[in-house]
């Protein structure tokens, strides 16, 4: 049997889809820095009428590459002017849209997962505000899950902050700071040469107590040096409940030209 065949045939012998995701929604929860997202109907239905009777209602979508959960592309963020692999940033954006790293980049990813579990390592179901990710903690996480991420994976951290998207202000955390992943850990993940990383918050990295998103280094070194993907607002509760450390990880970016980055729908998919 082909690799393929292989790949069709655990497919038809059942597939779980554990969604990643948070759900859309006008007044959900966004990074100051991005315009939020905002839906409403232009048609609804009865506003016109079929001959034979038939209707059809839709929307209009107004929103931030950066907004609910998304993925960055390579062109989100420069230091020193310069994107990953030296691109210069100013030159690249010039005429309104990305030349060089855009989201039109941004692969599909069909890969194995890991979730390394921040929060169950330490036996909280939250991380307290700005508490910061060290490689240790990952280090342990990864020795508790019984696998690390490896080359060209995906690694995913659960702080258990989604907890509190519900909760527009608690979520954002402008006083208390949001828990997350540290320079120090970001470099051990872009040791491992990972494809993409993600963390259920705003901003991935950690996020001091009234420091607000003022500087973000993690961003740099995964971003502007490593060349890896970042995954922010994911929702990882349900395959934290499922006890799942591995498992097929799945993404498909928007095709965006020129832009920073995509919203997206993640998928784990695992053997039922």
């Amino acid at each position: 049997m082909s690799e393929r065949d292989a790949l069709v045939a655990a497919v038809a012998a059942g597939v779980e889809l554990i969604e990643l995701g948070q759900p859309f929604f006008t007044g959900m929860p966004c990074s100051p820095n991005h315009p939020g997202f905002r839906m409403t109907l232009v048609r609804r239905h009865g506003d016109m009428m079929r001959p034979d009777g038939g209707s059809a209602a839709n929307e209009i979508i107004v929103t931030g590459g950066h907004v609910g959960t998304h993925i960055d592309a390579l062109s989100h963020v420069s230091h020193d002017g310069l994107l990953h692999d030296g691109v210069d940033a100013y030159a690249a954006q010039r005429g309104g849209a990305f030349t060089r790293h855009g989201a039109e980049q941004l692969p599909g990813l069909l890969r194995r997962g890991v979730l390394l579990d921040v929060a169950r390592l330490h036996d909280v179901e939250v991380l307290p505000g700005g508490y910061e990710i060290t490689a240790e903690d990952l280090i342990r996480a990864a020795k508790q899950a019984g696998t690390e991420p490896e080359s060209g994976e995906v690694a995913l951290i659960r702080t258990g902050w989604s907890r509190l998207f519900g909760d527009r202000d608690a979520y954002l955390g402008a006083a208390s700071g949001v828990p997350g992943v540290g320079v120090a850990a970001a470099r051990w993940l872009a040791a491992r040469d990972v494809v993409a990383t993600g963390s259920d918050t705003t901003a991935y990295e950690c996020i001091s107590p009234g420091a607000g998103h003022s500087v973000l280094p993690v961003h740099r070194v995964l971003l502007v040096e490593s060349g890896i993907y970042i995954l922010e607002h994911l929702a990882l509760e349900d395959l934290a409940a499922a006890g799942l450390t591995e498992f097929v990880f799945l993404l498909a970016p928007l095709r965006i030209v020129g832009g920073t980055g995509s919203p997206v729908r993640p998928l784990a998919a695992v053997r039922r």
